[in-house]
């Protein structure tokens, strides 16, 4: 649910032009969402505004025939928070943030969707140096 309210956010965000609501509380209205599930959601949608430019950039980078805002406003979010997520959580291991964004797109998105996003992450999947299956070891003392 964290992972859908992030895309969701990211919808709505491209659909008012780029723009983010002027306060979160305005989003969370128009998707209410429990305690936990904000919890585990903000720090994502906080993650991907973040560095929103990089994983563009990594989503023009791997898709060189498509123009970015041709991409479906749905597969665009999900490929979004599944790029923060390889790139930027280590707390999360590879697999699952590919798994979460191949389901997402299989329900929200059109009938390609799954293949699409899978076909851009297995490209960004291999640029990465820390383990697939398991999050990266915590830093020592």
């Amino acid at each position: 649910m964290g992972r859908q309210a992030a895309i969701q956010f990211h919808f709505w965000r491209d659909a008012h032009g780029g723009n983010a609501p002027e306060k979160m509380d305005e989003f969370w209205e128009f998707c209410p969402a429990k305690p936990n599930v904000r919890a585990f959601a903000q720090p994502l949608i906080d993650g991907m505004v973040a560095h929103l430019p990089e994983i563009d950039e990594r989503i023009t980078r791997y898709t060189e025939n498509y123009d970015l805002n041709r991409i479906s406003p749905v597969d665009r979010a999900v490929l979004r928070l599944a790029i923060y997520e390889l790139l930027h959580r280590e707390d999360i291991p590879p697999v699952v943030s590919i798994n979460e964004a191949i389901e997402l797109a299989k329900t929200f998105g059109g009938p390609d969707s799954g293949r699409f996003v899978n076909g851009v992450l297995d490209r960004v999947k291999d640029d990465l140096s820390r383990p697939l299956r398991a999050p990266a070891p915590a830093p020592k003392d």
